[in-house]
Parts: structure tokens; C-alpha cells; sequence
């Protein structure tokens, strides 16, 4: 709890946090608060101005672009959460295992890993999109296969620290099950670990689905993306400059309050960090302090 509240003390991280929690509440419920059919074209609308019913005015279709913004948090980022989830997953349960084990099983484990991260992330996902075709599902398959990886590796050096100590050790002199010291005693001291590293990902996995959109390999017409949203307005980018904005700036605020939010997280969740912060701003205070009585 000590740390939650060192975390919102941070006016920054908060609005970050309440921002990226008002944009996945919004995706989630974006039937109910997109105020037109992402889809429905109004060809007598291309290029219209903000107006009462289109907010945020008309693509080069005359659809509306608030709707369009509010559906593609879905695809950008509500189905990037859910991909981070399920790499993060099968990471921590490789990690885990490998770091606990170690031996034989720590060898086999990790030479998978080393086969995997030894190929471009980029690489490996434009090579399944050749083999599998476009699409949102195939780069999100690229994803959980090459993030994995990616996760064990971190998780299993953040579990072999903890596999040593002394409460572990005498948990197994009690007879206890591999199983419940994993969970009991080594996933939570071992889960900031997972929880920042997941976060850091995240605003990287953003702007990479919304890059391969932009280049016309993930999110097809007519379905709304804001990489997808950039690479329609890039034809008018010059003559009409304002269509860009609205997909631009918001994969712009979103990735930084994401940023923003994964630094404070983890300054809350590291002692260290978090002692090294309270010191500097006693310190800073007292400067303060100094400073106007010598004003004074």
C-alpha cells in the first residue's frame, strides 16, 4: 500500500494512469461512446470541419474521425494488452521454471529462448506475415512468439536471485512443494519484476502494431486503427494536414503517459529507487529552506 500511495504521489504518473485507464474503459465500451458508425461513409462529408455531430470533422470517406479514433483503441491497444498478457504469461511460466529448477531443464529451456532472440523482432514478424498473409491476428501471433522469450529470460534471472535465499531453502527442508514456494514465496517478490518489465513493453508494442498498420500489414480497410488512420491521411498529408493530427497526437499521448506512468511504477515498486527519490527531495527541501532564509 505504501507503495501504491508513493506512486500516486507522483501528479504525473496519476494523470498518466488515469488517462491510459479512461482510453481502455473507452475501448471497451466504444459502441456505446463513438457518437457515429466508424464505417459509414458520407461522401458529400470528405474533408468536412469539425462540426456538433462530427467532432473531430470527416475523413477523406466522410467518416466520422472521433468514432474511428475510439474503435481503433481496440486494435492498438486493447488486443495489444491482451497479446502482452499471453507473452507474459508463458514467459513468467518458462522463467519461473527454468530460474527454479535450473540444471538440465534451465539448459533446454533457455536454448529455446536463445534460438528465438536470435532472430530481429522485426525480422520474425515480416517473415510470418509473408508465410501467413496480413493482418491483425498474424502480427499478434509474431508477437507472443517472439516476446515470450523475451519475458523468461528476465523472469528467470529475477527468479534464481530469490531461489537461493534462505526461506526458500529451509521451505524445501520442511518438505514443502515445488509448486507452492513458487508461488508462496518466489512470485511475490519476484512479480515487480514481471509487472514493470510487461508495462515497458507495452508502449513499444503500441507504436509497433500501429507502425506495421501504417505500412499496410496489419488492420485492413474498413476497419478503423490509428497506424491504419496515418497511412489514409498520408495522401493528403500536405493538402489536408489536419487529418493527421488526430491518429498522430493520440499514439503520442498514449505511448508517453505509458512511459510516464512505467517509470513512476518503477521507482514505487524498487526500494532502492524509491529511497534514492525520498533523499533527493529531503534534500531538495532543505535546500529550499536554506535558500529563503538567506532571502530573508
Amino acid at each position: 500500500m505504501n507503495r501504491i500511495h508513493y506512486l500516486f504521489k507522483d501528479r504525473l504518473a496519476f494523470l498518466s494512469f488515469l488517462f491510459i485507464t479512461a482510453t481502455l474503459l473507452v475501448g471497451i465500451f466504444a459502441p456505446w461512446v463513438a457518437p457515429n458508425d466508424p464505417q459509414e461513409v458520407h461522401m458529400n462529408l470528405r474533408f468536412a470541419s469539425v462540426s456538433w455531430k462530427f467532432l473531430l470533422g470527416n475523413d477523406h470517406l466522410g467518416r466520422c474521425v472521433l468514432s474511428r479514433l475510439i474503435y481503433g483503441i481496440r486494435p492498438s491497444v486493447l488486443w495489444v494488452l491482451l497479446t502482452l498478457a499471453i507473452s507474459a504469461g508463458i514467459g513468467a511460466v518458462v522463467g519461473f521454471v527454468a530460474g527454479y529448477f535450473k540444471g538440465k531443464i534451465d539448459a533446454f529451456l533457455m536454448r529455446i529462448c536463445d534460438i528465438m532472440l536470435s532472430f530481429p523482432g522485426y525480422v520474425m514478424t515480416l517473415a510470418i506475415i509473408g508465410v501467413l498473409g496480413v493482418g491483425l491476428e498474424n502480427i499478434l501471433l509474431a508477437f507472443v512468439l517472439i516476446k515470450w522469450a523475451w519475458f523468461a529470460r528476465i523472469i528467470r534471472t529475477s527468479v534464481i536471485q530469490h531461489a537461493n535465499a534462505e526461506y526458500v531453502k529451509f521451505s524445501k527442508t520442511l518438505g514443502t512443494s515445488s509448486f507452492r514456494i513458487m508461488r508462496m514465496h518466489i512470485l511475490p517478490v519476484s512479480l515487480p519484476d514481471i509487472i514493470v518489465t510487461s508495462s515497458s513493453s507495452f508502449s513499444s508494442m503500441v507504436l509497433q502494431i500501429s507502425g506495421f498498420s501504417f505500412l499496410g500489414l496489419g488492420v485492413q480497410a474498413p476497419h478503423a486503427e490509428w497506424g491504419m488512420m496515418l497511412n489514409e491521411a498520408r495522401q493528403v498529408m500536405f493538402s489536408r494536414p489536419e487529418v493527421m493530427l488526430a491518429p498522430g497526437i493520440t499514439i503520442i499521448i498514449f505511448v508517453s503517459a505509458v512511459n510516464f506512468f512505467t517509470d513512476a511504477l518503477q521507482i514505487a515498486l524498487d526500494p532502492k529507487l524509491t529511497s534514492i527519490g525520498r533523499k533527493h527531495r529531503k534534500g531538495l527541501k532543505q535546500r529550499t529552506i536554506l535558500h529563503r532564509g538567506e532571502v530573508a
